[in-house]
């Protein structure tokens, strides 16, 4: 069987929020190597006693490790039937992590909001599995 003629035709789209993702989880994992470097905090240790700083550049991307899984899950399965709509709603989430890191990189953890929007993607691809799950069901 062809994976071209089973998947929607608008699947690149989704194709294509995952590479943006690639894109975002590298730039994260940079800074974090970075900030290692500057502030003189060694492997294995997580998390600084003296600077904040790093430890908000390390929790930025530690949090969205934290939820990147789930959302690959909700992202494919909502892609499967809504490519496009999951698309839309991937590449908010994405770019709300780079907003949410960009704010926690300031140091002051609140500042993280700035990424709140980021809900709109990815509660959007939740219930749109949801929907795919119901379809399959029968149930409309």
């Amino acid at each position: 069987m062809d994976m071209l003629t089973v998947l929607p035709s608008n699947f690149g789209y989704a194709i294509f929020t995952y590479l943006y993702s690639w894109i975002m989880l590298g730039y994260l994992a940079v800074k974090v190597g970075g900030a290692r470097k500057k502030f003189d905090v060694k492997y294995p240790t997580m998390y600084s006693d003296t600077h904040q700083v790093f430890n908000c550049i390390q929790r930025a991307h530690q949090n969205t490790l934290e939820v990147y899984a789930q959302w690959l899950v909700f992202q494919t399965i909502a892609a499967l039937v809504y490519p496009l709509s999951a698309a839309v709603l991937g590449a908010i989430w994405v770019t709300s992590r780079f907003s949410y890191a960009w704010g926690y990189y300031t140091g002051d953890p609140s500042k993280r909001m700035y990424g709140a929007y980021g809900y709109i993607g990815y509660f959007g691809v939740i219930f749109l599995s949801i929907s795919v799950a119901l379809q399959l069901l029968g149930v409309f």
